[in-house]
């Protein structure tokens, strides 16, 4: 899959962008922009497309945002050595497995934005994955230059828990919140993406990634539509837990380093829940394992579940003992 920063294409958030031009052709663009919804939908891209117009001096032309591949903004941004643009992102730390934002680089990115453009136009800061900021003092860093930006300079903040960014930061900053793709959007992009794909497994993982590309994808390349069914087959199986069977399960997501296995897995037990919920809640038949817990229960584990996905990525837990408590907190009567 194209990074975010080289994708020359943008799909289904045409709105988005030509209200991004606009306010940039008004001559009062705001100077922090946060970028939310649902991971993978595309906020990461928006923002990238954004930078590089700007940087290459607003040129006019449809779609929207649009800069030429083959020009040499386009590929210096994509390169990451454009003299006036800062990437700030998650750093994989020196385990290379715990993905956070770290202070030093915030406090670097507002270095940046103080000193003049080397081009003469904007500087820009791409802030992906907001959500991973948990020190306060990397948010507190970004606080001054947001309350007294230098002139010329944009953050682009993108994140998929915008409530997990301090009130003050969330409050100086213009929100544009990006919807899932409608599903004939999602159909041709996943044709063109997967086309060695067949159309019914596109379909499925189209179903599951509910409007998100980057989902899909990562399904697709994940085995998700296998992992599926074992999201399926383990909750069809809560009155009857087998250990060997669970532990199996747990090696088996265990042993993907990269944790992909792990993260999409708990991410589909979660939406199994919470689907299963919805259709309780509307009076719809809902899966015979529903009733081993109350709703509320159910309601309490999803978000238990949650916590405990975060957790084991942010702090670098072990991913097999994390399933296996996953697994008991749901077999309890």
């Amino acid at each position: 899959m194209t990074e975010p920063r080289a994708n020359p294409d943008l799909a289904g958030h045409e709105e988005a962008a030509r209200l991004l031009e606009a306010a940039a052709r008004s001559g009062r663009l705001h100077h922090a922009w946060l970028f939310c919804g649902p991971p993978g939908i595309g906020k990461a891209t928006l923002a990238w497309r954004f930078a590089r117009w700007l940087l290459a001096g607003m040129p006019p032309g449809t779609p929207p945002l649009h800069v030429d591949p083959a020009s040499a903004v386009f590929r210096r941004v994509a390169a990451d050595t454009h003299a006036d643009c800062f990437t700030l992102e998650p750093n994989t730390g020196e385990r290379g497995t715990k993905r956070v934002l770290r202070v030093e680089d915030a406090r670097a990115a507002v270095r940046f934005l103080t000193q003049t453009a080397a081009e003469g136009g904007w500087r820009v800061v791409v802030m992906d994955e907001a959500e991973r900021a948990d020190q306060a003092a990397v948010q507190n860093t970004l606080l001054k230059t947001l309350e007294e930006p230098p002139p010329r300079t944009v953050l682009l903040i993108v994140c998929s828990a915008p409530q997990r960014l301090l009130p003050t930061i969330r409050s100086r900053c213009r929100r544009l919140d990006l919807n899932p793709l409608p599903a004939d959007a999602m159909e041709g992009l996943l044709e063109r993406l997967l086309p060695a794909t067949g159309k019914a497994e596109r379909a499925r993982l189209a179903a599951l990634a509910a409007g998100s590309p980057g989902r899909a994808l990562a399904l697709a390349e994940a085995g998700g539509l296998e992992l599926q069914e074992s999201v399926e087959a383990t909750l069809a199986a809560l009155a009857r837990p087998e250990p060997p069977r669970e532990h199996a399960l747990a090696d088996r997501l265990a042993a993907d380093r990269s944790g992909g296995a792990f993260t999409i897995f708990m991410a589909l037990l979660r939406g199994a829940i919470a689907g299963a919920l919805r259709e309780a809640a509307r009076g719809r038949p809902a899966p015979p394992w529903l009733a081993r817990h109350p709703l509320a229960v159910w309601a309490s584990l999803w978000d238990r579940l949650g916590t405990l996905a975060d957790d084991t990525e942010r702090l670098n837990l072990d991913r097999k003992q994390a399933v296996l408590t996953g697994l008991s907190w749901l077999a309890r009567p």
